[in-house]
Parts: C-alpha cells; sequence; structure tokens
C-alpha cells in the first residue's frame, strides 16, 4: 500500500476545471477569506488524523475537554498501545498486523483536548440501536455475505464477497462519508467553483462532486456507494446533505465495525473555514431505521503543505487474487492434517 503522486489530472474533467479556477492555499501562509465569487474559501490540502476518539471512554465520564497534563499523558499511553513494532508470539496474529509502526499515522495528539468526536449526545456515545436495526464487527466471526464492514479480520474468504469494503477496494476505511479518522491516508483536498465543491479524499481516491445549484436528489430508487449528494451556503458554512446511499454498507461504520444499512441515511456535513489553518468539520447522522436519535460528530482539520498521495488499493486490487489462493492454501493444509 506504498502510497503514489496524486495526480488531478486522473478526475473528472470538472476536477480540471476547478483546478483553473482556484489553487490549495499553503500552510501558514493564510489564504484569501473569499473566493472571488463571494464565498468562504475552502479549497486547500487538510489533514484529519486526531487521536481524539469517536466515542468518549467511561474514565472521561462527563468531562468534554482534558487538562494540558491529562491530554498529554493519554497521548503517552495511547501511542504505547498503538505501537506496531510489538510483536505478538502467535505468528498469524503477528502476519495479520501487516506493516510495521512506520506504516500508521493515528495522529499523536488530541488536537484541541476534547475526550470524544461525538458531541451529541452530550454523553459522547454513539446512541443505542434502533428495534431490528443490527450492528455489525469485523473482528468477530464471519456473519454476513456480502460484508458491509470496512475490515474484515479473519474471514474465511470463500469468495470477494467474505472480505470487507476496503479490502475490495470499494470504499475507504477513513473517507466515509462521513469522512472519520483511521489508520492513515487521513487527508482530503476541497475545489470550489461558483458551481460546484469537489471532496477529494486520499482512501480510496474518491472524488465526490456536490452541486450547489438547488437541483433535486435523484429518484429514491436509485442508490450509489457514496449516495447522492447536494450542497448550499448558510451564511459561512457549506452544508452537504446526501441520501440514497445502497444498501451494501452500513449507516454510520467505523474501520471493523458497521452499524445498520445505508439505505435510509440521510447524512448532513458541514465545513467552515475557522481561520486559514483550520477547518471544522461536523456531519450528523440522521437514521431512524439504525439509531434512537440522531448524533453529531465534530472533527478538527488542519492546512498542510504536504502533497495528496494516490491510494492506489492494490494496485488495481490485483492482490485479491492471492488472498483467494492463500485462503484456498490454509484449506488444503487444514484437510491434509485432519486425514
Amino acid at each position: 500500500m506504498c502510497p503514489r503522486a496524486f495526480s488531478p489530472l486522473n478526475l473528472l474533467p470538472v476536477v480540471a476545471t476547478i483546478l483553473s479556477l482556484c489553487s490549495a492555499p499553503a500552510a501558514g501562509q493564510g489564504s484569501p477569506e473569499r473566493t472571488a465569487w463571494g464565498t468562504p474559501d475552502l479549497s486547500g490540502i487538510w489533514d484529519f488524523r486526531t487521536m481524539i476518539p469517536l466515542e468518549r471512554p467511561s474514565i472521561f465520564e462527563g468531562k468534554e475537554f482534558l487538562t494540558e497534563e491529562e491530554a498529554a499523558e493519554f497521548e503517552q499511553q495511547t501511542i504505547q498501545a498503538r505501537n506496531n513494532d510489538n510483536r505478538s508470539s502467535n505468528a498469524a496474529a503477528d502476519v495479520e498486523g501487516a506493516y510495521n509502526d512506520f506504516w500508521w499515522d493515528w495522529g499523536n495528539d488530541l488536537t484541541d483536548n476534547r475526550t470524544s468526536l461525538i458531541t451529541d449526545p452530550p454523553d459522547g456515545k454513539i446512541p443505542p440501536l434502533a428495534a431490528g436495526a443490527l450492528q455489525l464487527n469485523g473482528t468477530r466471526p464471519f456473519s454476513e455475505r456480502p460484508v458491509r464492514t470496512r475490515l474484515m479480520i479473519g474471514s474465511p474468504v470463500h469468495g470477494p464477497e467474505d472480505l470487507g469494503l476496503s479490502e475490495r477496494c470499494i470504499l475507504g476505511f477513513s473517507s466515509g462519508p462521513p469522512i472519520l479518522p483511521s489508520a492513515y491516508n487521513n487527508n482530503l483536498q476541497l475545489f470550489q467553483t461558483p458551481d460546484y465543491v469537489v471532496i477529494l479524499t486520499e482512501v480510496i481516491h474518491e472524488a465526490r462532486i456536490i452541486p450547489l445549484d438547488g437541483r433535486s436528489h435523484i429518484p429514491n430508487q436509485i442508490h450509489q456507494w457514496l449516495g447522492d449528494s447536494r450542497g448550499r451556503w448558510e451564511g459561512d458554512t457549506l452544508v452537504v446533505e446526501t441520501t440514497n446511499y445502497t444498501s451494501k454498507t452500513g449507516s454510520f461504520n467505523t474501520l471493523t465495525a458497521s452499524w445498520g444499512t445505508g439505505i435510509d441515511l440521510h447524512l448532513i456535513e458541514r465545513f467552515r473555514r475557522v481561520d486559514a489553518d483550520t477547518l471544522e468539520y461536523e456531519f450528523t447522522i440522521d437514521d431512524p431505521e439504525t439509531f434512537t436519535q440522531a448524533f453529531t460528530a465534530s472533527i478538527p482539520m488542519k492546512s498542510t503543505d504536504s502533497p495528496m498521495y494516490e491510494y492506489a488499493c492494490h494496485e488495481g486490487n490485483y492482490a485479491m487474487a492471492g488472498m483467494l489462493s492463500g485462503a484456498r492454501t490454509v484449506e488444503q493444509k487444514s484437510e491434509n492434517e485432519s486425514r
């Protein structure tokens, strides 16, 4: 999964048009407050890695922010716990660890010392499931086909459908939507024209082209992996509403867990430029078929002058044949040993 240099020429023509109209501001150098057509300038490359946990840990119950001393202690403990240079005595687990610590990029600080990305409900927790809704965990024994989680650890790999969406190179584990910090490639780039906004994420180099002209959503019977997005300005905040998700993905996903299905999801995202170096990103998951109430999370994004890289995902997913043949080899070995 070594990244390759990203080339905007690979994107759809509308992105090329956007590149000709605006350029990304360099980190720390400031940028125009508004575009030539008067809207807030959100363009640039944004880094959203952070140690802030999605849900508030029980040890911080009732506490929204940590002191500097508490934050420093939490950061150090988390870095040590996540260190992938720590080897396992279990050979299979050691191999499944995939990469040493160099390749992981969870972030190394709490950004703004909050104890959870979730800001509503006030307890910082994902709300309870609605009646009949399903929660799937990619670290548990294989339980569905096709898999809706982003990563499926320990899958029997009878076929591609038994692997997670990110392993099949369909949806990334940090790109969402909604966007959520994860293991690495926590970067996105925003492009603007008067009529469109484009959100390009490194994983799996997905570009969402969002019209701002007030057009209606596509018909209800059409469902898409990334849903159907429409944007509008509310003051200085860009609001993006997305519907028409497919049932083949969850209503909400983390790296190894998935809640419900996306079929009834109404996602609301908000982007607001706080200053030259900070973009405030907020999302609300509204799906009464999956959760007993809507919930909101806020993720601080920092401007960066680092380039975007292409996340090639198995270089065309040629690794799929290797994963399937490897599973068959393991099965054959097991059969031989049982004779």
